[in-house]
C-alpha cells in the first residue's frame, strides 16, 4: 500500500503541475519567511495580514535587486554589440580555417552547411519567437502565482497547521507537530544554507574569472552562481554559456583556463561547501540526489530540478517519524546518517499555535 500510495501521488504531481510547483515554491518561501513574518506581528504589533504582505514584498524586492544587478551586467553586454560581434565573426573565422585544415572540409561548404541551418531557423522563426513569448508570459504568471501562494501561506499558517493536527488522531498530535518543527527548521537552514552557497561560488567564480582577464567575468560569475542552484544541470548550463562568451571575446587562448577554473570552483564547492553549509541540514545519498534530479525534471522541467532536494528532505523527515515508513526513509539516507533527534516532550496546549513556538530539543 506504501508503494501504490507513492505511485499514486506521482500521478497526482504529473496532473497537477500547474498548481502544485507554485504551491511547492511558496511553502519554501514561505518557511523563509516566517521568522521574519513573526517579528512583524509579535514586536511591532503590525495586523498579520500587514506582516505577512510586508514579508513578500521584502522578499520581491530582494529577488528585484538580484535581477537588476545581472541586467546592469547585461546591459553592458548589449553596449559592447559591435565589438562583441566583431570578436564573434574573427573567431568563427578561425575556427572555420581550423575546420579546413584538420579535417579538409573546404570554407566554402562549411558556409553552405551554415547558410542551410540558418534558413532553416528563419523559416521557424514566428515559430520560436511565438515559443518565447509564450514561456516568458507563463515564467511571469507563474511568480505572481507563487507570491500569492506565500502570502496566504503566511497569513493562514495556524489555520493549516491547526488542519494538519486535526486531521490525524489525537495520540499522534505530538509527532504531527514534530514533523512540521523539523521540516520549517530544516528547510530554512537548507534554503539559507543555499543562497550561502549561492554567494560565495558567485564571488569565488567573479574574482577567479577577473584575474584571468576574461570579459564580462562579473555577468559569467553571477549567472555560475545563480545556475548553481540548479543540481548538475546549473554547472553545466553555466559551464556552456561561459565558454561561448570566452570564445567569442577572447578565442581559444583563455578557453581552457575559464573551463578549468568553473570546473575546479565546481569540485571544491560539491566536495567541500555543499557537505559543509548544505549537507548537514538535508542528508540524502547520492543515488537518491541524481534519480530525485531526474525525474524532478522530466514531471516538472526545471522547476522539478530544484525542487527535487527539498520534497525529498520533506519525505525523510516524515518517513523517519512514522514507524511503518522507516524503511523508506532509511532508503533514501546515507550509512553516515546523523542521528535522527528525539520527537517533542510537551504536548502544545493551545489548538493551532503557531509551531515555532513548539518545544524542540536542542540541536
Amino acid at each position: 500500500m506504501v508503494l501504490v500510495s507513492l505511485i499514486t501521488l506521482t500521478y497526482i504531481a504529473v496532473l497537477g503541475k500547474s498548481i502544485l510547483a507554485p504551491l511547492v515554491f511558496a511553502l519554501l518561501f514561505a518557511v523563509l519567511l516566517l521568522p521574519l513574518a513573526n517579528f512583524l506581528e509579535r514586536k511591532l504589533r503590525f495586523p498579520r495580514s500587514i506582516a505577512s504582505l510586508l514579508s513578500v514584498l521584502i522578499l520581491i524586492l530582494v529577488t528585484a535587486g538580484v535581477l537588476y544587478i545581472v541586467g546592469a551586467q547585461i546591459s553592458s553586454l548589449a553596449d559592447d554589440w559591435p565589438q562583441f560581434k566583431q570578436q564573434v565573426q574573427g573567431s568563427f573565422n578561425d575556427l572555420q580555417t581550423w575546420i579546413s585544415h584538420k579535417f579538409h572540409i573546404r570554407i566554402k561548404q562549411q558556409m553552405t552547411y551554415v547558410n542551410n541551418a540558418t534558413s532553416k531557423l528563419l523559416e521557424s522563426g514566428g515559430t520560436v519567437l511565438g515559443d518565447v513569448f509564450v514561456s516568458f508570459s507563463s515564467f511571469i504568471l507563474f511568480q505572481v502565482f507563487v507570491m500569492i501562494d506565500t502570502f496566504f501561506l503566511l497569513y493562514y499558517r495556524r489555520l493549516i497547521i491547526r488542519f494538519l493536527v486535526s486531521v490525524f488522531r489525537d495520540d499522534n498530535s505530538i509527532v504531527v507537530y514534530d514533523i512540521i518543527a523539523q521540516v520549517q527548521s530544516r528547510m530554512r537552514q537548507y534554503i539559507l544554507g543555499l543562497l550561502l552557497e549561492m554567494v560565495i561560488v558567485a564571488a569565488a567564480s567573479c574574482l577567479a574569472l577577473w584575474i584571468l582577464g576574461v570579459q564580462y567575468a562579473i555577468l559569467l560569475g553571477l549567472l555560475i552562481g545563480l545556475f548553481n542552484l540548479i543540481p548538475y544541470i546549473g554547472i553545466a548550463s553555466a559551464l556552456v554559456l561561459s565558454t561561448l562568451v570566452t570564445f567569442a571575446t577572447a578565442g581559444t587562448a583563455k578557453l581552457l583556463l575559464v573551463i578549468g577554473t568553473i570546473l575546479g570552483i565546481h569540485l571544491i564547492d560539491s566536495n567541500i561547501l555543499l557537505p559543509l553549509i548544505v549537507g548537514s541540514k538535508v542528508r540524502i545519498n547520492a543515488l537518491i540526489t541524481v534519480l530525485g534530479v531526474i525525474v524532478g525534471g522530466s514531471l516538472w522541467g526545471i522547476s522539478g530540478t530544484f525542487l527535487a532536494i527539498p520534497v525529498i528532505a520533506i519525505m525523510k523527515i516524515v518517513f523517519d517519524r512514522v514507524d511503518s515508513l522507516k524503511p523508506w526513509g532509511l532508503l533514501l539516507g546515507d550509512e553516515r546518517d546523523e542521528k535522527q533527534p528525539e520527537p517533542l516532550k510537551q504536548e502544545i496546549k493551545q489548538q493551532g499555535a503557531d509551531v515555532t513556538n513548539a518545544p524542540e530539543k536542542p540541536g
